[in-house]
């Protein structure tokens, strides 16, 4: 499973990209509007940090303006994933994208019919919101799994499932159990990860038993 980071704080990337723990990364005009900067030059610096897929959304509603965005943003490096609005003219955008060879990621998916569309319109990763559906009392992971199988079913759909709105670790291993190819999630989820009560009382007592005899593995 690949992990991809939803941010544009840079200090946060750089510092888990350096701990192997990011495949990729997720942004929007939301997320990118709290850096108070450049929309175009975080992008940029975002792609220099990570060498893989770089989302970056388009702004635009319409067909033709989305297009030209898309267009644009595909030209600030080799590795930006052009988002797109799982709407008919994002699926428009997506299909002429993806001709052009131009990497696109689908975003707000909430069923595994709009899932089905992405697919045939060449979507490089299509993302459905889990979190969104726990939000209103609803398994979202329901619908992890009707799109991971119904994508297994038809080898010739090469669309990744990138599971986003993750809210805790629990979001992830459900989604690699489910077989789910990428999940994306804020910083604060990733270092979540790390933390269990019994690590942290295991290593304590090490270091305790370790201090007790008095040596040191580099010599003094």
């Amino acid at each position: 499973m690949k992990f991809f980071v939803d941010t544009a704080d840079l200090g946060e990337i750089r510092s888990l990209a350096e701990a192997g723990m990011v495949d990729g990364v997720t942004t929007n005009p939301s997320i990118i509007a709290k850096t108070g900067r450049n929309f175009l030059d975080v992008v940029r610096e975002i792609c220099d940090l990570v060498p893989g897929p770089i989302s970056a959304e388009v702004a635009a509603t319409d067909y033709e303006t989305m297009l030209k965005e898309g267009r644009l943003l595909a030209k600030l490096a080799d590795n930006v994933c052009v988002k797109v609005p799982l709407t008919p003219a994002g699926l428009r955008v997506c299909r002429e994208l993806s001709k052009e060879g131009t990497q696109v990621n689908v975003t707000l998916c909430f069923s595994a019919g709009q899932a089905i569309l992405a697919a045939k319109a060449g979507a490089t990763f299509v993302s459905p919101f889990v979190g969104r559906f726990d939000d209103i009392s609803t398994e979202g992971m329901a619908l992890i799994a009707d799109i991971v199988q119904i994508y297994n079913n038809y080898p010739h759909f090469t669309t990744e499932v990138l599971v986003a709105s993750v809210r805790h670790p629990v979001h992830v291993v459900q989604a690699a159990k489910l077989g789910a190819d990428v999940v994306t999630m804020p910083p604060k989820v990733v270092r979540q990860m790390y933390e269990h009560p019994l690590t942290d009382k295991g290593l304590a007592a090490f270091i305790a038993d370790w201090e007790k005899t008095g040596q040191s593995i580099l010599g003094s």
